[in-house]
């Protein structure tokens, strides 16, 4: 059933006759379609799965994400995705030792309603998201359809389908994920991925085993909650959600498996309880409740040198140019800064100077991706790496970052700003 339709959610912009296929349904592809829409832009979304489904566990949308949201048709979208998330406000996040003290409660902002935070089931999110790119605004997305070949020449570009079929337009986004085939048409090699060095086991499951225990239940009949448990190269983090109706955990931990084949593998139970031996009995309770669990191989890649073709018709977008590691909380965020700061520069640029207006949109946003990017590695090594007395010296230095230079930032009014600028180098 399709959803009720907003009384601004078909406002378009006036044409720029701009053309644009993404390539790739996720956060960071429909964030940019619907933001070329926008702007004025004809787009259209090739995916290769065949249905919409509910998958993952929890993703995390700062701030600068949640003002980009909060655009969509007057706050619309923002509203649905409220009931998904979790609130924290009453209990914050709550940082323990691995062997169970608690060190410190960090306390969560009040909510601002221009730039709301988002923590929720990745898949519900994005049905949400899905569903107002394709429902509401009415951008075509084909699913089902893998991308074999991307070409282009100096005037237009475009995909080659597994059926054979051929798509053009004045420009082609890669915003599907590591793997994708635009990389090596874009690079002129094939990178390939390397291993962290970690891994994630992770899980999403309902409160029901949880609640019946008297070790557990706690967690799940006192709201949406969030603990996490720091110790030597491993930390774990457990939430609940919905009124502690889920419940959610992701233990990071060193790992050197060979990541050549596949990234993502069902998990064991016994291979987490070796990783949690010795620690606060209380995670092994939460964690014999999971019925299922992923293994999640964290592979990496450099930041590319370039994320624009020869010809400046096709381009990468969030983990196609730029893979986050989780500790960040903003991998899916900035795909989505990408794609505001594609519209925009697009817009700006017009048709006749889309190649220009592309290795711009690159030059705006290389800096403070890599920036963003290597917080990743900062915030996982701050806790695996914790010296425990400096620690219980001053607690808020565990604390989980919030920095106003990421969470603060406007995609959509930054480039604006400087598009002019940028553009002037290509020319």
């Amino acid at each position: 059933m399709a959803i009720k339709e907003s009384p601004k959610a078909t406002a378009a912009a006036p044409s720029t006759g701009i053309k644009v296929i993404v390539v790739g349904a996720g956060f960071g592809g429909l964030t940019a379609a619907i933001e070329c829409r926008r702007q004025g832009h004809a787009v259209e979304i090739y995916e290769s799965f065949p249905e919409l489904k509910p998958l993952g566990d929890i993703i995390s949308f700062g701030p600068n994400a949640g003002r980009i949201f909060r655009r969509w048709s007057d706050g619309t979208v923002a509203d649905r995705m409220r009931p998904l998330s979790i609130d924290l406000r009453a209990h914050g996040f709550k940082i323990h030792k691995y062997t169970g003290e608690l060190v410190i409660t960090q306390r969560n902002p009040e909510i601002d309603p221009e730039a709301p935070v988002f923590n929720g089931h990745r898949g519900e999110l994005h049905t949400v998201v899905f569903n107002y790119a394709r429902e509401e605004l009415g951008i075509p997305i084909h699913l089902g359809h893998r991308v074999t070949q991307y070409w282009e020449d100096e005037e237009r570009a475009g995909i080659i389908l597994d059926s054979g079929e051929k798509a053009t337009a004045d420009l082609v986004v890669g915003a599907d994920g590591v793997r994708s085939k635009a990389r090596e048409l874009v690079l002129g090699y094939f990178d390939k991925p390397k291993s962290s060095g970690y891994a994630v086991y992770r899980a999403w499951f309902p409160n029901t085993d949880m609640i019946k225990d008297p070790r557990t239940k706690h967690f799940c009949e006192n709201g949406d909650t969030f603990n996490g448990w720091i110790g030597p190269d491993v930390h774990f983090l457990f939430s609940t959600i919905k009124n502690g109706q889920d419940c959610c955990w992701v233990l990071t931990h060193k790992d050197e498996a060979d990541i050549e084949e596949s990234w993502s593998f069902p998990g064991k139970l016994e291979d987490v309880y070796k990783v949690i031996e010795d620690w606060d009995p209380i995670c092994k309770a939460i964690v014999e409740k999971t019925p299922s669990l992923v293994d999640w191989k964290i592979v990496y890649r450099d930041p590319l040198p370039r994320w624009v073709s020869d010809h400046g018709r096709i381009t990468l977008l969030g983990d196609s140019a730029h893979p986050f590691l989780p500790t960040s909380a903003q991998g899916a965020t900035q795909a989505m800064e990408d794609g505001v700061t594609l519209a925009v520069c697009l817009k700006r640029g017009g048709k006749g100077r889309v190649p220009a207006t592309v290795r711009a949109y690159q030059d705006i946003r290389y800096d403070r991706v890599r920036a963003v990017q290597k917080t990743g590695e900062t915030t996982r090594d701050m806790w695996h790496k914790a010296d425990w007395d400096k620690v219980a010296k001053n607690p808020e230095s565990i604390q989980l970052p919030r920095e106003d230079w990421i969470f603060k930032f406007d995609a959509e009014k930054h480039a604006e700003a400087v598009f002019d600028e940028a553009v002037r180098k290509f020319l």
